[in-house]
């Protein structure tokens, strides 16, 4: 029967003698005979042992994985269950990546685009990979539409709100308790209401307002958003 040397098995399989090595010494795929001067020496059956290593390796599995799955039958559902539940979460997540750099190159220069990796970087620090997930989640539902209407409103509402700062109007007036009243309603619109992702929102404008301001369009120190507070308190 055809034997095959570890160099041999080496160029047929594609694997290097490193890995050959390797495989033997924790006895995941061992030559089943030596020569009479110690070589190795694999048999068909320790050729078919490392072909399906190999297989389930290039399913992703780590070694120890794949020693479970080829020492006991039963393993190899739940082992496969696991792989498959990752690889549906690494999915999701190349999904989300993707629609986030189609997102950035959609109408940006190099400079908007610096500007709005440095906001993300800003936002990641305060807001937990959930809590992001959930915002983007909640914007792709609405679909693109819906999220530049509700844009559109609130640069209109940003508009009246700050006339009637600058006509001096108190923050107690009812008609700028309605406007804040509006404005809590477009933002739970992105953050579903939630408390924490609320706070986290604000402390991330009090301590980065120059740069948000920059990208929403306001001067940080115009004291839009403490008399929107102000009219908040009144309500």
């Amino acid at each position: 029967m055809t034997r095959w040397s570890i160099g041999d098995l080496a160029k047929a399989s594609g694997l290097t003698v490193r890995t050959l090595y390797h495989y033997d010494e924790i006895g995941l795929v061992s030559a089943s005979e030596r020569t009479t001067s110690g070589h190795r020496r694999y048999t068909p059956e320790d050729v078919r042992r490392l072909y399906q290593v190999r297989s389930l390796r290039q399913l992703g599995l780590s070694l120890e994985e794949v020693r479970s799955a080829l020492s006991r039958s039963d393993s190899l559902r739940p082992i496969f269950e696991a792989q498959l539940a990752a690889l549906t979460t690494q999915v999701r997540q190349v999904d989300a990546l993707r629609s986030r750099i189609a997102a950035l190159l959609d109408g940006h220069t190099t400079e908007s685009l610096l500007s709005t990796l440095e906001m993300m970087s800003v936002y990641e620090s305060y807001f937990t990979a959930d809590q992001l997930n959930d915002m983007r989640s909640r914007a792709a539902s609405m679909g693109p539409e819906a999220v530049e209407a509700l844009k559109a409103s609130w640069l209109e509402l940003v508009k009246q709100i700050r006339q009637h700062l600058a006509d001096g109007t108190p923050p107690t007036d009812p008609r700028v308790v309605e406007l804040s009243r509006q404005w809590d309603a477009l933002g739970a619109e992105f953050t579903g209401g939630d408390p924490a992702i609320q706070a986290a929102a604000q402390r991330s404008w009090n301590e980065n307002k120059p740069a948000i301001s920059s990208q929403i369009g306001w001067l940080a120190d115009d004291g839009l958003v403490d008399y929107i507070g102000q009219a908040r308190a009144a309500r």
